[in-house]
């Protein structure tokens, strides 16, 4: 049977003992609430028998806590253990939040910026070198048994990197050759010598463009490919399931595209060599008067094959570059498609910038040894 909520002073002193009785829930509480209020404003502790409530809910419990206020915490409550559990729970949700702290501003908040850099940049290296240890494993153990390659999964792999990315390659080293012809003819004519662009086009083609154009190309095509086909994987736990079933993700997922890039991209550089040169004929054929047999035989007498070969010596670095970065930032990313969007942003600037830093440093390398 359901009782109004009420109460009664069991001992008229400052001391004396409250005793609740009926139900206090939200629909019976009534004005008990703002009459227990006013009957504890004045006392100096509070002592609370709660044994006679018969029910009792989040409301009526949030009632006496208000009621007894800041001496909530120091006051002596007797109820049942039910009642003593719902008055608990309702008291650590009542508790006031502190206010936040203020931001830090200024030259406070330029030093926490810069130390979160530096965090975030030492984990990154340090999960850079996990991978590339555990990359170099799986390498070294396929070399030992080459019956752990997946050799279906690798074809398919250099198909889509390779063969696909042939248009869009040639397409453009054969405009880049143009441009540096264009601009080399331009250039020479002031002096006299737009001959030697036939030497610009090729040494500017033949050294740096064509594998740079390819690196940077497969960076913006490859790289975000195997961050997003690796990254959905990760969302949907398929990773996890390689790894409860005993398959190695790393031998599975990462060393079929290592793999397919370094086999493709000296192809896809020969291919962006000879589109680039052919852009620079045309400009030069067109603009000079010189011939193809004109040009052809200048290339062959004073640029030769050795910047070609400088340019495809740096294709093993790229295709591990450009494979590694894509391949572990595919790895990283979490249960949301935010992460998954922000790994695949992060896996084509990093490559791209590692391919730009990497080329930098073989120019100032073959720069020393005097090639």
């Amino acid at each position: 049977m359901e009782r109004p909520a009420d109460f009664t002073v069991k001992d008229a002193r400052d001391q004396g003992v409250i005793e609740l009785t009926g139900d206090w829930t939200a629909a019976l509480i009534g004005p008990a609430a703002s009459g227990l209020r006013d009957e504890l404003a004045g006392r100096s502790s509070v002592h609370l028998d709660l044994t006679q409530v018969g029910r009792m809910d989040t409301a009526g419990a949030y009632a006496v806590i208000q009621a007894a206020g800041d001496r909530f915490e120091a006051a002596s409550v007797k109820a049942r253990p039910e009642t003593q559990r719902l008055i608990e729970l309702v008291s650590q949700a009542a508790v006031v939040k502190p206010p936040p702290k203020p931001k830090p501003r200024g030259f406070h908040e330029l030093t926490i910026r810069i130390g979160k850099g530096v965090v975030d940049l030492s984990k990154e290296i340090i999960d850079t070198l996990a991978f590339a240890g555990h990359l170099l494993v799986v390498l070294f153990r396929a070399i030992l048994d080459p019956r752990r390659i997946r050799w279906a999964a690798c074809v398919s792999l250099a198909e889509r990197a390779g063969l696909d990315a042939i248009p869009i390659v040639v397409t453009t080293s054969f405009f880049i050759g143009a441009v540096v012809g264009l601009l080399g003819a331009n250039m020479l004519r002031q002096f006299g010598a737009e001959v030697f662009a036939v030497e610009l086009i090729g040494i500017a083609v033949t050294r740096e463009f064509n594998i740079l154009i390819t690196a940077i190309l497969l960076a913006g095509r490859s790289a975000s490919s195997f961050a997003a086909e690796i990254g959905s994987m990760k969302m949907s736990q398929e990773i996890d399931a390689m790894k409860v079933m005993g398959v190695d993700p790393f031998e599975a997922l990462v060393l079929p595209r290592f793999v397919a890039l370094l086999v493709t991209i000296p192809l896809l550089t020969f291919v962006a060599t000879l589109a680039g040169l052919a852009g620079g004929l045309m400009i030069t054929w067109s603009v000079l008067n010189l011939g193809p047999s004109f040009f052809l035989q200048r290339i062959v007498d004073n640029v030769g094959a050795t910047h070609f070969w400088i340019a495809l010596s740096k294709a093993p670095v790229m295709a591990a570059v450009v494979a590694g970065i894509g391949c572990r930032q595919g790895l990283e990313v979490g249960g949301d498609v935010e992460s998954l969007g922000r790994r695949v942003t992060a896996a084509v600037v990093h490559a791209i910038f590692a391919i730009i830093l990497i080329d930098a440093i073989f120019a100032l390398i073959y720069m020393e040894l005097d090639l």
